[in-house]
């Protein structure tokens, strides 16, 4: 039975992962009007844990990098102009804008918990 229910939680979190790594990134990105009329790049990046992601909830516009993982994605986030992060209280993402700030990154947001996000 032990087997079982741990084969049923890895195929689960798989199941998940899938979900969510086919899903294409720019789907993710939200556009928004500066101040300048110019077209600003916006991601918003859930960093709580995969387990949080896929069974808790997340916003549908937002990507999942997980905070143990987020120094593999700072070179990808440079490419964007603005990036909103979140996760259950807004600990983490706390955490995360410092990493980012520290890498150089400037526009970044703590929007807190994900529920805060309306996807548009």
């Amino acid at each position: 039975m032990k087997y079982f229910k741990l084969s049923l939680v890895a195929v689960t979190l798989m199941f998940g992962l899938l979900s969510c790594t086919n899903r294409n990134e720019e789907s993710n990105v939200t556009e928004t009007n500066s101040i300048d009329t110019a077209i600003a790049k916006t991601i918003i990046v859930d960093v709580r844990t995969v387990d949080e992601w896929v069974n808790d909830g997340h916003a549908n516009c937002s990507v999942n990098y997980p905070l143990a993982d987020l120094d593999k994605k700072i070179e990808t986030l440079k490419a964007y102009d603005k990036i909103v992060l979140v996760c259950r209280s807004g600990s983490r993402a706390g955490i995360a804008k410092e990493m980012l700030e520290q890498a150089g990154i400037k526009n970044v947001e703590n929007k807190g918990a994900w529920q805060n996000i309306d996807c548009k």
